[in-house]
This record gives C-alpha cells, structure tokens and sequence, in this order.
C-alpha cells in the first residue's frame, strides 16, 4: 500500500465511521470536505489532501458503496468545472467562500459562456462588463444556460476591452444569479424537459471581488473551464448504459436468425466494443493530467463519448421496434438533478443529440485535435489580430 493509498483510506476511515452516509446529505458532504475527500488531489484546508487525482474515484467508490451523497450529482457543473477552476484562478479568500457550499450543493453552479453569436466561436463574445466604481456593470445575453434556473452562481465570461484582438480583451466573472438584472427564462428542449435557459444580464452589478483572474486574462481562465468540462462530460455521459441496454434487447428478442436481427446482432457487439475501447481512452487521458499533461486528450474522450452516446440510444430505438418510438409525453418536466425525464428509450436518444454539442461542438473537437496532436496547419483565421470592435460578426 502506498503512502497516498494509506492517507486516503485512513480519511474515509474516520468519515464513514464520524459521519452517517445515509443521514443529512449536507452533513455529510461538509464532513467530506473537512476530511479532505471532496477533491483529494486540492491542497489540506480547501477539500483535498494533496495527493494524486486517481485516488477520487476510489473515494467516491467507497462512499457510494455506504449509500453516500455525490457533491458531482449534486452541483455537476460547479463541482466538474467550477471546483477545478476557482483553485487554479481564484484567490485564497475565493477559495475559502465559494469551494465548500459548491462541493455540498447548498449553492448550485452554472455556465454563462454561450451566446446567440458566440458558440463555437466562444472568443467572440459581447457581454460586455465595464468599471464602475469599485464594482462592474454587465450587459448581454447568455444562452444554452444549462441549470441556470436553479442557479446560485454562474461562470462568467464578458468583454471589457473591445478595442484588442478578441482573445485579449475578456474577463471572466463569478456572477450572482440572484443579483438585480439577471433574468433566466428556460428554453424547452425536443425532449420535452427544459434543462438549460437564456439568459439576460441587465446592468448587473458584480464587486470586483466576484472577478477570477485579471482583467483581460480570461481566456485563459475559461480555457480551464472548458478543460475541465470536457473531461467531465466524457466520464459523466457515459454512454455504457445504453450500451448495456442494447445487449438487454438483444437478448430479449425472440427473432435472432433473420437477417435484420443479424445485423442487430453486430451492430450492439459493434457499439459495446467501441464503448469499452472508449473507457480506455478516457483512463489514458486520466492518466496523462494526473501527470501534468493538460489539453486535448479531454476532447478526444468528449469527441467519442458523445458520438458513441448518439450510436447506443439509436440502437436500443432500434432494437425496440415501433415501441421504441413512444416517448410518453411531451409535457414540460421539472427538472431536476435526480430525476433528468430521460425515462424511455426515444427521450434518451433525443438528448444525446445534444452530446455533441454541448461542451464544445465536436466540428470544434476535431480541429483542436487536428491543429493540437496531429500538428495540421491551423484554420484561416482573418480576425485573429483585429481588434474586436473592428471585426465582422453576425
């Protein structure tokens, strides 16, 4: 047993025997911070122990294994995103206010990035924050805002400088959802659930200590933030329940020799075959940033999982026939963290149309891959010294 190894189970030791995994979720999830068991791999006194990152799942195993809460199923963006985030950026006292009500899902987190003429172009945002005082005062639109309606905070990211090259002139914001002139309105998905909003900032006042990062400094910052949701979307949308759902059907078919059942047949050893090469992908790129080793390793296991997640739902559709296109109904959902309304295999295949675009579109994952680790020549790019405010946009 290693001196990691050792540190770690003497931790979860102590926990699970002080704290009751089944009682207060809260509790528990404070008690898992103190420990140092939320994110193993952040420093003693802000939720870890200092110790590899490969140790967490070994933690969440064992707490999941008790009948334990999930600080992830709880607050998923704030704790794959923003958690990672706020450490690297934040300040100590930033660390102090926000890691731990993040972690114990007393204060949800969402993402105020997208806009209507700024996705895949993210750099091309016109949210613009401007100084007033000793505090900022924002203006725009945010879309695609995925729990923004039970949101305590978001992560923001909005124009302070127009007048450099569009890369140079963001900042990036921690921004109260409950502050005068933030307005959500939920947008109603295909599915019917309505799990993401747009968004409208009307001079909302942020203090200046609600900044991460320097003026100016927040690609870099969200480029942080949007490593960290790759990688979190490839591990938390994982397709190996559909998969597993395909070989169910299967083997409940009585029809198994015709030639559609056939072709059935090899298309879900097909599906589970590329799932599991898949998790090996991800267990490599795991591997690589335990080492150090940031960047696009993420965008290859989100670039597979969301097509694979795609290919699965469609196969279980499939496998069911004329049933597999009773969806239920359309009514609005409620959504929740516990309860997503992905309840049949049609609504679970219309979702996972969305895998490949939330999180950075997969035509954008393959040009990081191309530029980044096959090393092609990277796109035309005619705006990238111009100045913001001097550049076409729709």
């Amino acid at each position: 047993m290693t001196d990691e190894q050792s540190t770690v189970d003497a931790a979860l030791d102590a926990l699970l025997a002080s704290a009751d995994p089944a009682g207060d979720p809260v509790a528990f999830l404070n008690a898992q911070y103190d420990a140092g068991l939320a994110w193993v791999s952040f420093p003693v006194g802000t939720g870890g122990l200092d110790v590899s990152p490969q140790w967490q799942k070994h933690v969440n195993d064992r707490i999941a294994a008790a009948g334990g809460p999930s600080g992830f199923a709880r607050n998923p963006l704030g704790y794959g995103m923003g958690g990672p985030t706020i450490l690297a950026h934040g300040t100590p006292e930033q660390h102090q206010r926000f890691l731990r009500p993040l972690f114990t899902g007393e204060e949800i987190w969402c993402q105020l990035f997208s806009e209507p003429g700024a996705g895949s172009d993210l750099a091309n945002v016109a949210t613009r924050a401007r100084k007033d005082g000793e505090d900022w005062l924002v203006e725009g639109q945010k879309v695609w805002t995925s729990w923004g309606h039970v949101a305590r905070w978001g992560m923001l990211l909005a124009r302070t400088d127009p007048d450099v090259a569009k890369h140079r002139g963001l900042t990036y914001y921690l921004c109260d959802m409950h502050a005068a002139g933030v307005e959500v309105r939920p947008l109603r998905q295909m599915t019917g659930n309505a799990e993401f909003n747009e968004v409208y900032l009307t001079d909302v006042r942020l203090p200046d200590d609600l900044r991460l990062g320097e003026v100016g400094a927040g690609w870099g910052v969200a480029m942080t933030t949007l490593s960290n949701e790759r990688y979190m979307l490839s591990e938390g949308l994982t397709p190996e329940p559909a998969a597993l759902q395909a070989i169910e059907l299967w083997q409940g078919r009585e029809d198994k020799t015709s030639a559609e059942a056939l072709v059935l047949r090899d298309r879900v050893v097909d599906t589970w075959l590329k799932v599991q090469v898949n998790k090996m992908t991800i267990a490599r790129g795991d591997a690589e940033r335990e080492a150090g080793v940031a960047g696009p390793q993420g965008s290859v296991a989100k670039l597979q999982t969301g097509k694979l997640n795609k290919a699965a739902t469609e196969l279980c559709v499939d496998l069911l026939g004329e049933d597999g296109l009773l969806i239920g109904s359309y009514a609005a959902v409620d959504q929740t963290f516990e309860d997503h309304g992905y309840d049949t295999p049609a609504r679970a295949w219309l979702r996972a149309r969305a895998n490949t675009i939330e999180g950075g579109t997969s035509e954008i994952l393959h040009n990081i891959l191309g530029e980044r680790v096959l090393g092609l020549p990277p796109e035309q790019r005619a705006d990238k010294d111009v100045a913001w405010s001097k550049s076409a946009r729709s």
